[in-house]
């Protein structure tokens, strides 16, 4: 018999599967602190729990019977992964389970704009019938723009068609064939703002995503839009949007997230007559609550029953002698992912990776692991992926990873070459271990480089031409740039050459603008690891 702990209020009905198994004692005892946890949870091989209950390292060490531990929703921040791996404890998540709940809010907050609904309903019911304020638009005909083409943004898209609308849609993994067979023209941010009589977006919020619809992008938009957001606060510059609509820009927006949750109640959103606001509830549905508790309760079994899962979220075992000669270059292989997807442009179409040298005899799954969830979470969010979901994530993207080994390789004992393929370009770069100095990044592209890979590095493409390195040290010490070390990297004398230069912090975007329009320079990208 498999005894399981829940330790939340989670659906019953979700459980059900769980009540129903012949070999399952299943315990619900909720609102339990760490010491009473750890008194208990020895006698139990799983633990499902919501986002109340911590699951610090020590419950798991006293776990000595844990074999998973589920979280019926999305995020896994209350559990300790790292934790849960040492002691050998499977951690799952219910991924899933909210994709049509939030869909469907996303609709309704779309609609409710278009209609005024919950103005008029607010002056119908104080006694005051008025028609006259509150002339909507169809959705019909309109042209809605979808930023984010995940399993959110796709149903939100099925939904649109088949209101009769125009669908453009933004994704960094969408091929254009791909969102053609599902009646979506794929195009760029900046199409999408300046043609959209509706935007709604479908971002993690990233580095790269905050504030990507701000003051520039309302500047440029079509008057009148609409905007819609269920995803994360901080995506669209809420200040901007009030301006924007105050100036007739936008025509009113649809929020059910804040940069501030709850938010303030002074937040200029909660009197604009002009704004639809809900507390966060994309995912609050009875049905949502119980998906997340059905699938996640049949993973568990499958676990206990040494069956077939899906959705862990923690790092696969790895046989302990493979473990000693990979795992120096785990941290390695995800920033050389990481820094390949910000210097990249373009959808993601293939991501190789070439293992050469010693470590090409060892099982390098975990390696590419690594690298996918470099690569992935650049886009989608570190919260978003991990290196066992890495994998899925890129094929449900329909993206191509490859894998070659050598067993030789002529200038290092082993080295790690990552290839990034776009619609618009490709572009690769080589890691290694050095005794003595740790990571390094060897080459970026043809030139040969040696650099740690951390912190904030100005990558700058530029001709081979005398004085360059002067003209970019002027004008980022003008600015207050400081510049740590500094790397060029070239194949031929006068020619096309890199620099590489660590800096002691974030450069500011008008810095990167000015640098970029340096005479002989081509191309200007900072990357962050």
């Amino acid at each position: 018999m498999y005894k399981v702990l829940v330790s939340d209020a989670i659906s019953d009905h979700g459980l059900q599967q769980l009540t129903d198994a012949a070999d399952v004692v299943l315990d619900k005892k909720t609102g339990l602190s760490e010491d009473e946890l750890v008194a208990i949870i020895g006698g139990y091989d799983a633990l499902l729990v919501r986002s109340q209950t911590r699951v610090t390292k020590r419950i798991m060490e006293a776990g000595t019977n844990l074999k998973v531990i589920g979280r019926a929703g999305v995020g896994v921040d209350n559990i300790d992964l790292d934790a849960a791996t040492t002691c050998g404890i499977v951690v799952i998540n219910a991924p899933d389970g909210n994709t049509i709940t939030t869909c469907e809010h996303t609709f309704a907050m779309m609609m409710a704009l278009a209609r005024h609904i919950p103005q008029a309903y607010r002056k119908t019911v104080e006694g005051v019938w008025d028609r006259k304020s509150f002339l909507g638009v169809e959705l019909r005909n309109k042209t809605l723009g979808v930023l984010g083409l995940g399993r959110i943004g796709t149903e939100v898209a099925k939904r649109a068609i088949a209101f009769g609308m125009t669908i453009l849609g933004y994704d960094p993994f969408m091929s254009e064939e791909r969102a053609s067979k599902m009646g979506i023209k794929l195009s760029s941010v900046e199409e999408i703002i300046r043609n959209a009589d509706f935007i709604t977006v479908h971002t993690p919020l990233t580095p790269e995503t905050r504030h990507m619809i701000s003051k520039p992008q309302f500047d440029i938009m079509k008057r009148g839009m609409r905007i819609v957001n269920c995803a994360r606060g901080g995506i669209i510059d809420e200040l901007a949007l009030v301006e924007a609509i105050d100036e007739g820009i936008v025509a009113g927006a649809a929020f059910d997230v804040f940069e501030e949750e709850p938010p303030r109640p002074d937040h200029p959103f909660l009197a604009h007559t002009k704004i639809v606001v809900t507390p966060h509830l994309g995912a609050s549905t009875v049905e949502a609550q119980e998906n997340v508790a059905i699938d996640v309760s049949e993973q568990v079994l499958n676990i206990l029953r040494d069956a077939p899962f899906k959705n862990a979220v923690n790092m696969p075992p790895i046989a302990a002698e493979v473990l000693n000669k990979i795992q120096p270059y785990f941290n390695l292989c995800e920033k050389l992912g990481l820094a390949l997807a910000q210097i990249t442009e373009g959808a993601v179409q293939e991501i190789k990776i070439h293992y050469s040298g010693d470590i090409a005899e060892f099982d390098t799954n975990p390696l590419t692991r690594f690298v996918l969830k470099g690569v992935l979470s650049h886009h989608l969010g570190k919260e978003q992926v991990n290196i066992v979901n890495a994998t899925h994530l890129a094929k449900q993207r329909d993206v191509n990873v490859v894998v070659e080994k050598a067993s030789t390789v002529q200038t290092f004992a082993n080295m790690v070459t990552v290839t990034l393929k776009t619609k618009d370009e490709e572009r690769w770069l080589s890691g290694t271990m050095l005794a003595g100095y740790g990571e390094r990044i060897v080459r970026f592209g043809p030139y040969p480089v040696d650099i740690a890979p951390e912190g904030n590095i100005l990558l700058i493409s530029h001709n081979d031409k005398p004085g360059i390195i002067g003209k970019v040290g002027t004008l980022l010490g003008n600015n207050d740039v400081n510049i740590a070390t500094m790397q060029v990297g070239r194949t031929d004398m006068g020619g096309s050459a890199v620099m590489l230069l660590t800096i002691d912090k974030h450069t500011p975007k008008h810095v990167l603008d000015e640098l970029g329009k340096l005479p002989e320079l081509k191309r200007v990208r900072e990357i962050v690891l």
